[in-house]
């Protein structure tokens, strides 16, 4: 069982500010040299299980070495997997205790959203680099004593985008700076899966645990409208509908909305765990791209109106990334997803919920 406290009472209890940090790129702290740094994985779900585990079993230049989890049953299980010894096996309470230790280098939180910020603020505090799955925490609050920490201790923190390292989607990307069909009219993009068979305590039905198909999927066609298009809304608007309410009692099965950008042009989204979505389509003055599947673990790929293929990728998503982030802070240069990248998608989050609340009126942004 995790060891839940509230948002209220976890940031009462760090004490931490809650103040954005200068985006300048801090001096981090250098671990030992190392050919591989040590990643524990906080969190032992279906995606440690799964992905990262593997993951790392895959990458040149960090390796599984610790785990932290409320669940003693999984211990001997990963232990006996992944050759991990007692003194690297931590609970949430013990966390803290990883200062201590060498071998461990990375934290990776991959707990419930509602817990990233504590989890997050435990690893900096104990001088760890933080790797935090999206989405990045609950409240813009939460994402800024996130930040604070990770600056404030002079560890690198990154969030858990895997798409902005996957080969096809740094294409998108790289045509968002580039304009190479002209100036982008319109954006769509869209993620969203059928939920089922998940237990009635499952945290994505949880509001307080960052729950909710706008939570758990939004943020992939939000991320992706941004980065598609090197710009940052200006306002959005959307409405949150739920049609199975037996199971989505206090969080939203659909939300669709846009976002409006300076220039005038219009990313329509929409995010769902009621039905199978995935795509970022990409409208220009002279020519379209897109990928479909635009966030599936494999396979992502597409065309562009050239007639050159996107074939999808065969590597590894989560290896790729985790490799990426490590050398990064190996070479004490910033990662490709930052703290503060995380935090504007929550800045959205939250203006869709206010705009959705408010009958689906326009929202501004100011950042």
């Amino acid at each position: 069982m995790l060891n839940h406290i509230s948002r209220k009472d976890f940031l009462k209890k760090t004490g931490t500010a809650i103040t954005v940090a200068s985006l300048g790129f801090p001096a981090i702290i250098l671990p030992k040299r190392k050919e591989k740094l040590g990643v524990a994985l906080v969190g032992l779900g279906n995606y440690s299980t799964n992905w990262l585990a593997p993951g790392l079993l895959k990458t040149e230049h960090c390796e599984l070495k610790g785990i932290v989890t409320g669940s003693p049953e999984k211990i001997p299980v990963w232990q006996e997997r992944y050759a991990i010894p007692d003194r690297n096996v931590y609970s949430y309470e013990t966390m803290h205790e990883v200062a201590d230790n060498d071998d461990i280098d990375i934290i990776y939180v991959v707990t419930p959203p509602g817990l990233h910020a504590r989890d997050s603020i435990r690893g900096a505090e104990a001088g760890k680099h933080v790797w935090c799955e999206k989405p990045m925490a609950v409240t813009i609050e939460e994402c800024e004593a996130i930040i604070a920490a990770a600056n404030r201790n002079r560890v690198q923190l990154t969030i858990g985008y895997r798409m902005q390292h996957e080969p096809n989607t740094r294409t998108i990307i790289k045509h968002g700076q580039r304009l190479p069909f002209g100036a982008i009219t319109e954006v769509r993009s869209a993620a969203g899966y059928r939920a089922g068979g998940l237990p009635e305590d499952d945290w994505r039905f949880s509001l307080e645990m960052g729950g909710g198909a706008l939570y758990d999927m939004g943020v992939y066609p939000i991320n992706a409208a941004r980065y598609a298009t090197s710009m940052e809304p200006v306002s959005v608007k959307g409405v949150q509908s739920t049609e199975r309410e037996e199971m989505f009692r206090e969080v939203d099965e659909n939300t669709v909305f846009e976002m409006v950008f300076a220039n005038g042009l219009v990313a329509k989204c929409e995010t769902s765990m009621g039905r199978n979505i995935n795509h970022i389509e990409v409208d220009c003055e002279n020519g379209w791209y897109y990928l479909r599947p635009a966030s599936s673990y494999s396979g992502v790929g597409g065309e562009v109106s050239d007639g050159t293929r996107l074939e999808p990728d065969p590597g590894h998503q989560q290896a790729r990334q985790m490799n990426n982030d490590a050398l990064a802070i190996k070479e004490n240069r910033p990662p490709i997803v930052t703290g503060e990248e995380g935090l504007r998608d929550i800045h959205i989050v939250k203006a869709v919920m206010e705009s959705s609340g408010k009958g689906g009126e326009i929202v501004n942004l100011s950042w």
